[in-house]
């Protein structure tokens, strides 16, 4: 599948006329980017192809770190940088929900132009002197909470569900952070937390007294995925093969969703986002060992079919190199017609919304869920 997705794109755009030479000569002089900070797996790969981009186009690229998603999301919003190396908070801006519900945001024009998925999974982290044959054994156990980060007590959620459980059915212990949450694992406070796999915390869980265990998450349990996708429709099946406590050579089937996310909004240049594409697609082989992680950017790993919307320019890509179908041309417009009402119905909502930020979300998230709702779209948050 790797070698007959790739090897097409690269021979259809060759054999085109407006294949090969568009890709490089017209990338412009200067890329801007956000991304996460500087020692994180994303940063090194997003300047790895930066570095690509200069040996290949002479572009010049400029990546600002951000420790946290408003920090790389905000650039973007207000057209300082051209691409964001994201995580899951991009799909949350294009919803306009969580921090994207406030009144200086709402629902963002975002597109993907490509997305990572490596060896390593997004997992529920379980003490290892825990009973747990299967995600329903979380029942009455305690499970961390971490305040402030909206993207990780989801993932709780969607795992919760997948079982059919939810934070009713566990004790819920609060933690200022995340360190602090394992720390409270470790010294017998909480059971189980949401990591990636390969985080030193989940190390140091692995390492502890009370040891580590990851849940299997089987690609046949139907109805588990349908509970799991109900609460965050952006994970996947997912077969990890790093981390602590995984083998490669025996792989653990969880679930998990992009990192990074390289999104743009809507209106980048397609000359620019078409340069972007080919060159990721096409020079696959020469940055996919340059940094941990980047071989996640293969094609196959690229899911067709997912939450957020592609860029036109990919599209018109995927379209040339007879990848793009006509399922995944509805989805596209279906994703599109959905960001599309939910931008529409928040500049109704603003022209007449309460002041106070709390009331303001409140009756945000209530116009959005019945907006969604009356053109038969599941509102999801």
């Amino acid at each position: 599948m790797k070698t007959t997705l790739r090897s097409l794109a690269v021979a259809v755009l060759c054999a085109s006329p407006v294949g090969m030479p568009f890709a490089g000569a017209d990338m412009p002089t200067t890329l801007n980017w956000t991304s996460y900070g500087t020692g994180t797996s994303a940063n090194a790969q997003i300047m790895a192809i930066s570095q690509l981009l200069q040996s290949e186009y002479g572009t010049q690229s400029r990546v600002i770190p951000g420790e946290n998603d408003t920090m790389r999301m905000t650039p973007l919003k207000t057209g300082r940088v051209d691409l964001c190396a994201c995580g899951i908070a991009s799909y949350y801006g294009s919803e306009g929900v969580m921090m994207f519900a406030r009144p200086d945001w709402g629902p963002q024009p975002i597109r993907v132009i490509t997305t990572s998925m490596a060896g390593f999974g997004l997992g529920m982290a379980v003490a290892g002197d825990i009973e747990l044959e299967t995600l329903a054994d979380l029942k009455g156990k305690r499970l961390a909470y971490l305040r402030g980060d909206d993207a990780l007590n989801k993932a709780a959620e969607a795992y919760l569900a997948f079982a059919g459980l939810t934070w009713d059915d566990v004790e819920r212990v609060d933690f200022p952070g995340y360190n602090a949450a394992f720390d409270g694992i470790i010294s017998g406070r909480a059971d189980a937390a949401i990591t990636t796999t390969v985080t030193p915390a989940a190390q140091r869980l692995a390492a502890s007294p009370r040891g580590l265990q990851w849940p299997v998450l089987s690609a046949d349990d139907t109805a588990g995925w349908e509970r799991m996708l109900e609460v965050a429709p952006y994970f996947q099946p997912h077969t990890v093969t790093s981390g602590a406590g995984i083998d490669q050579s025996a792989p653990l089937a969880s679930a998990s969703y992009p990192y990074p996310i390289v999104v743009s909004n809507a209106d980048l240049a397609d000359e620019t986002v078409h340069g972007l594409i080919s060159t990721m697609v096409e020079s696959y082989d020469d940055y996919k060992d340059n940094a941990p992680g980047a071989s996640g950017y293969a094609l196959e790993n690229q899911n067709m079919a997912w939450v957020i919307p592609f860029h036109d320019a990919v599209v018109d890509y995927y379209r040339d190199t007879g990848i793009w179908t006509d399922a995944m041309e509805e989805h596209q417009q279906a994703l599109i017609a959905r960001q599309t009402l939910l931008m529409e119905t928040w500049q109704r909502y603003k022209s007449d919304a309460p002041q106070n930020e709390d009331a303001f979300i409140e009756g945000w998230m209530e116009q959005r869920r019945s907006a969604l709702q009356s053109a038969d779209m599941a509102p999801v948050f």
